[in-house]
């Protein structure tokens, strides 16, 4: 079973959907209490930083969530749930789980660009990873966000996505820790393809 972490920001109903195509089963995570019967947890989200990091700790999630990824075990953030894993963002004030090292960033202004950065873009692999190869080359994935990450450890950025003159964190992977800043369950078959080799991957 999967466990999708339920505090009132994510983008629940499209990435169940997502999982049980995919043969899998799904418990909502309200507490931990469910956790033991987990393989993996997903923390999704869609929205603004503070009010999800203030629902995750008016939800007593925080300390739980964090001791199931320093255990080891598999744990997946998709869009805002990449951002809430570092320490502050610029879109708000409340600090972040601080669980990786680094801050959330408005997208720069860049000519021709707009803000948010939305839609299809290819994905550019910056080291080996658990999702896709260096090699393959339909990796176009869909994207919304005005804010992007930038950790301190740059050896933990897995891809990155083209954004004018500029590349914005696409993917990080740090040992069981995956997250993705885009929408792999909006992503058609490439996002299909994707979460079928991280499910396969999980111990």
């Amino acid at each position: 079973k999967i466990g999708l972490i339920d505090y009132g920001m994510g983008n629940i109903h499209s990435v169940t959907k997502s999982l049980e195509s995919l043969g899998e089963e799904i418990i909502l995570i309200k507490n931990f209490n469910d956790s033991n019967l987990c393989k993996a947890i997903i923390l999704p989200g869609v929205g603004a930083f503070d009010p999800a990091m203030n629902n995750l700790i008016n939800t007593d999630l925080i300390t739980d969530l964090k001791n199931w990824i320093k255990s080891g075990k598999s744990f997946f953030g998709i869009c805002l749930g990449l951002q809430l894993l570092f320490e502050s963002s610029d879109e708000g004030k409340v600090q972040g789980l601080g669980i990786l090292k680094g801050k959330i960033q408005k997208i720069p202004n860049i000519v021709n660009q707009r803000i948010p950065h939305m839609g299809w873009c290819q994905l550019l692999p910056t080291k080996k990873n658990t999702l896709f190869g260096i090699e393959e080359l339909n990796n176009w994935v869909y994207f919304v966000h005005s804010y992007h990450a930038i950790p301190d450890d740059l050896n933990i950025i897995a891809a990155q996505v083209d954004y004018g003159s500029e590349k914005l964190t696409a993917m990080i992977e740090n040992d069981n820790l995956l997250a993705c800043q885009f929408h792999p369950e909006k992503s058609g078959k490439t996002g299909e393809k994707l979460l079928r080799r991280w499910l396969s991957n999980i111990q």
